[in-house]
């Protein structure tokens, strides 16, 4: 496994929609253990293929209860709302107060190639929706009123 560099803002690879994986391949399955072991490293929760520089449809997450590889991840279902502080290992230093679904439910493949559906709340579900908008161009400081753009609250 191999620790990979983590893209900050200002790379245009961030703003890029991902495109969709179409094939489950062995450098993909690479791809995932070397994302988490670099997410771990950074000390994260979730980190998305884009963010190392890979603009394909993947995400890892680990909040604690165990690592989860999600394959062209889709929300399907969102309900509640949850304000909390979030950061991002591509805006280091970068935390800010955003709202988020408070559970979501979540359809992907995994890496075998089998269809999943999950659902998380708290933090769990403020990772799925934080790790699929890098898959869709979307950084977390995008969420932010207008007013509270530049500002910065260092909970």
């Amino acid at each position: 496994m191999a620790l990979l560099k983590i893209i900050t803002e200002g790379d245009p690879v961030l703003r890029r929609k991902a495109r969709p994986i179409t094939k489950i391949t062995k450098r993909l399955k690479v791809l995932a253990k070397n994302m988490l072991e670099t997410m771990y490293h950074a000390n994260g929760v979730g980190l998305a293929a884009p963010q190392v520089g890979i603009s394909e449809r993947m995400v890892v997450i680990d909040v604690g209860k165990g690592p989860l590889v999600l394959i062209n991840p889709e929300i399907i279902a969102a309900e509640g709302e949850e304000r909390d502080v979030e950061g991002c290992l591509s805006l280091p230093g970068r935390n800010e107060y955003i709202t988020r679904a408070y559970r979501v439910t979540v359809s992907a493949l995994d890496l075998n190639g089998d269809k999943i559906n999950l659902t998380g709340e708290g933090l769990l579900a403020r990772a799925f929706q934080h790790e699929i908008d890098h898959l869709n161009g979307i950084l977390f400081i995008d969420h932010l009123d207008s007013q509270k753009q530049g500002q910065n609250d260092n909970p």
